[in-house]
């Protein structure tokens, strides 16, 4: 279990995973008790050359939140009815590995989001205080996007989402209590240095608690179940003109709270063999 960007505690012997099973008995909050004792006796360890993966485990499902940070100077009305696509759940990385650009991909882009990792199964909920109590944590996620796959192969944003390495995250869970207030959360990503994306939840159209209700009308939400809730003005397809990702580029990301990412963008997958 992380404690900062430097040292975590060694729980794996009261921990399997961090997954459904973990977050539906409540896991974060069992743990507290065992992980502040063991901070207080001093047995932190200190990262060396291992490679640091996402703190949950494969999701049973990845869902996000398209359009829903006002854009500077818009004057488009708020939708009625939020975007809503899914993303593969083995598009989940860990928050330094690399950024694989698809094959035939010419618009592969970043997106720096609040992540909301779901603790309670979760259906028909019926107000903003039973969406909260149903969070497990919150982590910082860069919701990597294929912009023609998602536009223009039909419209469905599911083949512009899912490809793998394209749900970095972490590198921590902050459980709610532990991060404070999310509704004013400052956000930022720089692409090879160069700040693109610094905004805040206040910017937010529908708040955390509003996309979890709204979504568990829809669909039962499972523990573990991951929520990227939008994304900051500044996007490489908003820009002018529009930027997108090449082998050898670099995107650090980073929320109040939640750490920072670091990735490195490599070349195009190859076809694996059949």
């Amino acid at each position: 279990m992380r404690v900062d960007q430097q040292a975590y505690i060694d729980v794996s012997d009261l921990v399997e995973d961090y997954n459904e099973a973990f977050f539906a008995v409540g896991g974060p909050h069992l743990l507290r008790e065992a992980v502040a004792a063991r901070r207080a006796a001093g047995t932190l360890h200190s990262f060396g050359t291992e490679r640091i993966g996402a703190p949950i485990a494969r999701p049973h499902r990845i869902l996000g939140i398209g359009a829903n940070y006002r854009s500077p100077g818009s004057t488009t009305p708020v939708a009625q009815e939020p975007l809503v696509f899914s993303k593969a759940p083995n598009s989940l990385s860990g928050p330094y590995d690399p950024v694989h650009i698809p094959r035939d991909s010419t618009h592969t882009d970043w997106e720096v989001e609040l992540g909301v990792v779901i603790g309670i199964r979760s259906h028909c909920l019926a107000d903003d205080e039973e969406a909260l109590a149903a969070i497990a944590g919150y982590v910082l996620v860069n919701d990597i996007s294929e912009r023609t796959f998602q536009k223009e192969r039909g419209g469905q944003w599911l083949k512009g989402k899912s490809a793998p390495t394209f749900n970095p995250c972490g590198p921590w869970l902050v459980t709610p209590g532990a991060l404070g207030d999310t509704e004013n959360l400052r956000l930022w990503l720089d692409h090879n240095g160069v700040r693109r994306q610094d905004g805040t939840t206040a910017d937010m159209l529908l708040s955390t608690a509003g996309i979890i209700r709204h979504l568990s009308q829809f669909m039962v939400l499972e523990p573990g179940d991951l929520i990227n809730t939008g994304t900051p003005f500044g996007a490489g397809k908003d820009l002018s003109p529009p930027q997108y990702l090449t082998p050898g580029d670099t995107l650090t990301c980073g929320a109040d709270g939640l750490g920072r990412q670091h990735q490195t963008v490599t070349g195009a997958g190859r076809k694996q063999a059949a």
